[in-house]
């Protein structure tokens, strides 16, 4: 970094969605002439590209302004993301926010920053009325061995919890022509493994002229070869057909793991959180999808305590969980969000309520994620070497999502080796690297 280089701090909460933005933020701009620097560190601009599925998430993001603006009392603070999208009115009164952006202009980023210096500003453009989007470009990613590639943004489902359909506008595809070319330029880089992202990925190309969509995208990836492993985000249930199965399943390059949101295992509060499924069909899929893929790895978000959930909905969501060969839970104690069908509804529950029955889907979730691992003991399996912790342990992914550590003197960074599960013991799995 010279001298003359203004330093810029990015800092992000909240999806994969958000990370990749922040990921093709930073590369424009270290491109136009920014040092880009940790958030811990001085500098004289802070971006903070913030998550508003939750009040809480919305109170953080106000923390990390303050924290910034304390950082460094001459720093211009800009706010973007999806708090920045739907509640720009509420950044811009904080004393500390130079600038609030939405969601399609941080693509001007660069732009915007050479030009700050006036008073406070709002730019954020009418999302809902977007009818197409341009991914952002990426030709890089911080990690160096997996990236993220946004193929789709937007949501038309309205769950009754959820913020994002006003903080992301209608469901838009990336061409398919622009994913293949960011897979290749991915690829090129040395990444070994792409994670497919998007706001409601299931409904990519049905917007697209003709339509397009996600099998036949998949298809046309395979067909490239470009590169040696490909991911795909959360999923929702009525998106995956036996087709997209079918596919998986004989794909030499697609990853055998499926992130579901499940939300609930009762019909009556799946209907109120407007899911359109039900518990019984959910489990159908599920077991379908464990027959059809050998060694699929299943993981499910789901909602505690949302309003009007009773003991035998609970239960519902329990049981469910109990009967499916699920790998891992992501568990989200219910808060409300204003601006959401779900914050007017009536029957909210007390927050220790919330909070046990959080806890007892995670003990829940870690006791069905020790017994898929188990199952691996003795397994040999391909692991992509992300990083290494101290001398000689080496960390690394297997397709099925799990996280194994083994020795070796050699470097094996950014590398797929074979290895040998050697044990599996409070939820860390040890190996062995076979040569």
């Amino acid at each position: 970094m010279n001298s003359e280089q203004k330093r810029v701090a990015v800092t992000t909460l909240g999806c994969k969605t958000n990370q990749f933005e922040s990921a093709a933020m930073i590369e424009s701009l270290e491109q136009s002439g920014f040092a880009v620097v940790p958030f811990e560190e001085p500098a004289e601009f802070y971006v903070i590209n913030t998550c508003t599925v939750t009040a809480r998430t919305d109170a953080e993001s106000r923390k990390l302004v303050r924290r910034a603006k304390r950082r460094n009392p001459a720093a211009r603070i800009i706010v973007t993301g999806c708090y920045a999208q739907v509640a720009p009115e509420q950044l811009s009164a904080m004393a500390e926010v130079e600038l609030v952006i939405g969601n399609e202009e941080k693509r001007r980023l660069p732009e915007l920053l050479t030009a700050a210096g006036t008073p406070q500003r709002v730019l954020v453009s009418d999302i809902g009325g977007l009818s197409e989007t341009a991914g952002l470009q990426l030709s890089s990613f911080s990690e160096h061995t997996r990236a993220f590639l946004q193929i789709q943004n937007g949501c038309d489902s309205f769950c009754s919890y959820c913020i994002v359909p006003y903080a992301r506008g209608r469901s838009r595809s990336v061409a398919a022509e622009e994913v293949l070319d960011g897979v290749a330029r991915l690829a090129a880089e040395g990444f070994r493994e792409i994670v497919l992202t998007g706001i409601h990925l299931g409904c990519y190309g049905r917007d697209l002229s003709p339509p397009n969509s996600l099998l036949r995208l998949l298809q046309k990836i395979e067909k490239q070869r470009a590169v040696e492993r490909l991911r795909l985000g959360s999923l929702e249930p009525q998106d995956i057909t036996p087709e997209l199965l079918d596919f998986i399943a004989a794909s030499g390059l697609i990853a055998p793991h499926l992130h579901l949101p499940l939300q609930s295992g009762s019909d009556a509060v799946l209907s109120r959180m407007n899911r359109r499924y039900g518990g019984s069909g959910f489990r159908d899929l599920c077991l379908r999808a464990v027959a059809r893929v050998p060694d699929l790895c299943l993981g499910f978000d789901v909602i505690a305590g949302f309003p009007g959930e009773t003991v035998a909905d609970f239960s519902a969501t329990v049981q469910l969980i109990e009967d499916l060969p699920v790998a891992y839970l992501h568990v989200f104690p219910f808060s409300s969000r204003p601006g959401t069908a779900a914050a007017a509804m009536p029957g909210h529950l007390q927050s220790s309520v919330v909070t046990a029955r959080a806890e007892q889907l995670r003990n829940l979730g870690e006791r069905k994620k020790l017994q898929y691992q188990s199952r691996f003991a003795g397994r040999t399996l391909e692991a992509l070497v992300l990083q290494r912790s101290g001398d000689r342990l080496w960390h690394g992914l297997t397709p099925n999502y799990l996280s194994v550590c083994f020795e070796s003197d050699e470097d094996l960074g950014n590398r797929i080796v074979p290895v040998r599960v050697t044990w599996v013991r409070n939820g860390a799995i040890m190996a062995e690297l076979l040569q």
